[in-house]
């Protein structure tokens, strides 16, 4: 008997030392897990029970079970570098074949999808054709790396600040060339349909204690009309409050120039033809430069005022955009993916989703760092980063293995002693033997 159990002390410290030169030998793995040996006595037993004094029968491994705290977070330089901070995993895909990882290497393929160092697919929810995120629509997530289309400019919205103080210029008429014509000017860029740059110009002349003319050039030239010279600018008529408010009733009641209209302080313009300036005559001139024509667009003004302090735009917006070239990516703590782009814009690419399950220990290791569902694991809940107890995304970083050297030092120090004292159990057994074969 003492053969057995001392021979089940040896499986079982060799079992111990396999685990724990395992965890070793992952200390360095990102997103690795460490196990833990658990161990259970042995009685023998038969149909009519073992008594009330049995003696052990020696030991047996009970389980191997991986501990899921969490690993601390080292930050990397690769910003598709991905670590969790809380619970869930990566939903990663080979062909078809799901399996859950901690380890958060991730970058692109040629075809820019994000694969992990093995090339499986990260998963995500993705967007559709026109660039909106498909909330629930779990699929391979991929960066778009064409260059990002122009969009026209077709609204701004503006609030500025006119001087109260201000006196009417003494010359007349408007000259934009000249600053004595006018109080105050600004200037805001806005973009054709093939994402050219156009200037568009106010100039404010004030023409009364409460009235102002607003002079509206795009690149010098009239709005309506792209060669049209010298310059005739649209005029439009701005009346403000005894209290410095915008009257918005005052400019939807105004006669306005043809291909203008407001409606509440939002002025809309049917329509500007873009024009390029044509260099390859002896005179310079204006035409047509290919974009869409007319480009139409509105100007918000409300929340302009008039008020006894200096000229100032206070804030000015409009949604063109020209062409631009994927510049970087961005994966904010939801695992909202961006990507930014020369000019300007950012759009979203997809969502990383994380999984949970009712029971990780369940889970079963498969190796490289990954585990599949089981019918002890349940069923993964699929959710975004930080939605109810999944962690958050931690991008340009990666979770370090969670095994602590020192302990697993000491563990392999009791897994020897516990080797070599079995091992003297079977020594002693033998010798005991060799005595009874001994006997004369």
């Amino acid at each position: 008997m003492a053969f057995n159990i001392g021979l089940s002390g040896l499986r079982a410290a060799t079992s111990d030392l396999n685990v724990t030169g395992n965890n070793i030998a992952n200390a360095g793995t990102a997103g690795f897990k460490m196990s833990r040996a658990e161990f259970a006595d042995v009685y023998a037993a038969s149909v009519l029970g073992s008594g009330s004094n049995p003696q052990g029968s020696g030991v047996l491994l009970g389980n191997v079970s991986q501990l899921f705290n969490q690993g601390n977070i080292n930050y990397t330089q690769n910003a598709l570098d991905l670590a969790i901070n809380g619970n869930g995993f990566f939903q990663v895909s080979n062909n078809g074949a799901l399996s859950y990882t901690r380890a958060g290497y991730f970058g692109t393929d040629r075809e820019g999808f994000l694969v992990d160092n093995f090339g499986y697919n990260l998963q995500g929810y993705t967007v559709d054709g026109s660039g909106n995120l498909q909330t629930g629509v779990v699929g391979d997530l991929q960066i778009q790396t064409a260059s990002q289309e122009p969009q026209a400019t077709s609204s701004m919205a503006q609030v500025f600040n006119l001087n109260s103080t201000n006196s009417a210029p003494v010359t007349t008429p408007f000259d934009a060339t000249d600053p004595t014509t006018y109080n105050s000017s600004t200037s805001t860029n806005i973009y054709d349909s093939q994402g050219n740059s156009h200037v568009l110009t106010q100039y404010f002349v004030k023409t009364g204690s409460n009235s102002w003319d607003m002079q509206v050039l795009i690149d010098g030239r009239s709005p309506g009309d792209a060669a049209q010279e010298p310059p005739v600018p649209a005029v439009i008529p701005l009346e403000f409050s005894a209290a410095g408010q915008l009257d918005t009733d005052a400019l939807d009641a105004a006669t306005l120039p043809a291909g203008f209209s407001s409606d509440n302080g939002v002025i809309s313009y049917a329509g500007w033809d873009p024009a390029g300036l044509d260099t390859s005559g002896a005179t310079p001139v204006w035409g047509p430069n290919g974009a869409a024509t007319p480009s139409p667009f509105t100007v918000d003004l409300r929340g302009s005022t008039q008020f006894a302090s200096s000229f100032a735009v206070n804030s000015v917006s409009q949604d063109g955009y020209t062409t631009g070239q994927l510049a970087g990516l961005e994966i904010d703590d939801t695992g909202m993916i961006f990507a930014r782009y020369t000019n300007g814009q950012s759009k979203v690419q997809g969502q990383i989703i994380l999984a949970s399950f009712a029971n990780v220990q369940g889970l079963t290791p498969v190796g490289k760092t990954q585990w599949v569902q089981s019918f002890e694991s349940g069923e993964p809940v699929r959710n975004p980063p930080r939605s109810g107890t999944l962690g958050a995304i931690q991008s340009g970083a990666l979770e370090d293995s969670n095994v602590e050297l020192s302990d697993q030092l000491v563990n392999l120090i009791v897994a020897q002693r516990n080797y070599q004292a079995n091992a003297k159990t079977i020594e002693t057994e033998s010798a005991v033997t060799q005595t009874i074969i001994n006997l004369r």
